[in-house]
This record gives structure tokens, sequence and C-alpha cells, in this order.
């Protein structure tokens, strides 16, 4: 069995494969002061939950864009589960080329979503995660990552209006029954959810016509689903992409 690991700035995300099968996937918050240990039992717990003993892993894939965490995981996987994981990084095959001004500042998580979306899709593609940040990811049909586009997530966004404006709070972000709020929270949950649909459906138009063409655009991350049900912008939306990703440049580096 291979768990994948996606280490994101404000969640964990695991799953754990039996060949193509995604058998359970888990979250679990990112906490870079946690030891290898502390990761450990969360892990640990979390796999039992789900009747998987350790000995059923046999191969681990991680990628991260949290530096400070890398290291912590190789530590926990080979203590623990005694496998050396593969960690996405320069110099592994992914199956795409970077064709950026600087192929090493792009995010693991953003190369492992173009490596899924060039083998799922096969046309061009606009990969569109909804995270910690909203990132747009372009691959060609020929397997080329061109670039993309890289905007504040949905929560991160929400964050800073919580915390510099006096007189707004946090909310709960659900959808609200219209855009014209009649309160401050529906009046905040209007300007965040609706605001954000417009955001992607604006990136992907101007995304398009500087393409061409009629690319292929796929939602994933946290809140892709919750974006997802007010615009028909996304042609398909798969919240697994990453770790199918990370499955696939696995198997490209097995051997």
């Amino acid at each position: 069995m291979l768990l994948a690991v996606d280490i994101g700035n404000t969640d964990i995300t695991l799953g754990a494969f039996e060949g193509e099968i995604l058998r359970g996937t888990w979250r679990m918050a990112t906490g870079t002061r946690r030891t290898a240990d502390e990761q450990a039992v969360l892990l640990l717990d979390m796999l039992q939950y789900q009747g998987i003993d350790r000995s059923d892993i046999k191969e681990v894939a991680v990628c991260s864009v949290v530096p400070p965490l890398t290291p912590t995981f190789e530590r926990l996987f080979q203590q623990y589960f005694h496998i050396s994981p593969l960690v996405v990084m320069a110099g592994i095959k992914t199956g795409v080329r970077i064709r950026m001004d600087n192929p090493r500042e792009v995010g693991a998580d953003r190369i492992v979503n173009a490596a899924a979306a060039h083998y799922l899709y096969k046309g061009t593609v606009i990969v569109v995660d909804l995270g910690t940040a909203a990132t747009f990811d372009v691959v060609s049909k020929e397997g080329d990552y061109i670039g993309g586009a890289i905007a504040p997530g949905l929560i991160t966004a929400a964050e800073a209006l919580f915390t510099r404006a006096a007189q707004l709070f946090r909310v709960e972000l659900v959808r609200p029954k219209r855009a014209i709020g009649t309160n401050t929270i529906t009046a905040m949950q209007s300007g965040i959810i609706f605001g954000y649909v417009g955001l992607v459906e604006e990136m992907v138009r101007r995304i398009q016509q500087e393409l061409g063409e009629k690319a292929k655009v796929v939602a994933t991350g946290g809140y892709s689903e919750l974006i997802a049900r007010e615009t028909k912008v996304f042609d398909e939306t798969n919240p697994d992409l990453t770790l199918i990703g990370l499955r696939l440049i696995y198997e490209m580096n097995r051997a």
C-alpha cells in the first residue's frame, strides 16, 4: 500500500492507495512545532481508525510546501515505518516539463497537480487549486507546465479581513441566500464566497483568452467544492488530484 502525503500550509492531506484505488483520505492541521513522534501518534491513530496497520504501508510519497516539516516527516517514516519516502523535488521524474523562468520556484504541490492533470485529462488543462492560496496552473497537451497565477486563498483573505477590520469578526463560510446581505454576517459571507467566484471566473476567462483555445478546467483543494457549487466555470472537481499525482510520480520513479 502506498501512502501519499501532501503537506500544505493549513492542512496535511494523506491518502492510502491499493494499486490505483484510493482506500481512504485524512486531513490534519499543519503544525510546524510538532515533533516526528507527535506527528506519528496522529498518523497511526488515523490509519488504525480506517483499519490499516502500519505494516500495510510499504511505500510513501511526499510533497511539501512547508520546508521545516519535510525532514520531520522523513524522520517519521524512517523511524516508525522503516521507509525512506520519495519527496517531490528537483531532479525526480514528473511526466511534465517546467517551462518557467526559474523552475525551482514552482511549488511541489503545483508540479504534482500538473502531473496528475496531464495524465488524467490529456489535453490542455487549467488546474484551479483553492487552498491556503488560490493557484491557477496551465498544462499544455504536450505536457508542458507553462505557468499560471497565484492569489490569496479564500480563508487567507477572510482571515485578513477579520484581523485587520476592528468591527468585523469571523463568520462561518457558507453560502448566503442573497448577494445583498442584510446583516454583517451575510454581507461578509456574500463578499467572501461570491467574490471568490468572480475572481475564479475572471482568471479562467483571461487564461483561456491568452491560450487561444478552450482548455479543460479542473478544480481541486479544500474549498473547491464550495466554490464549484456557485459557478459553471469548472469542467470537473477532483479533490484528490494532488494525492493521485503523488501516486503517479511515485510510480514513475519506482524503478
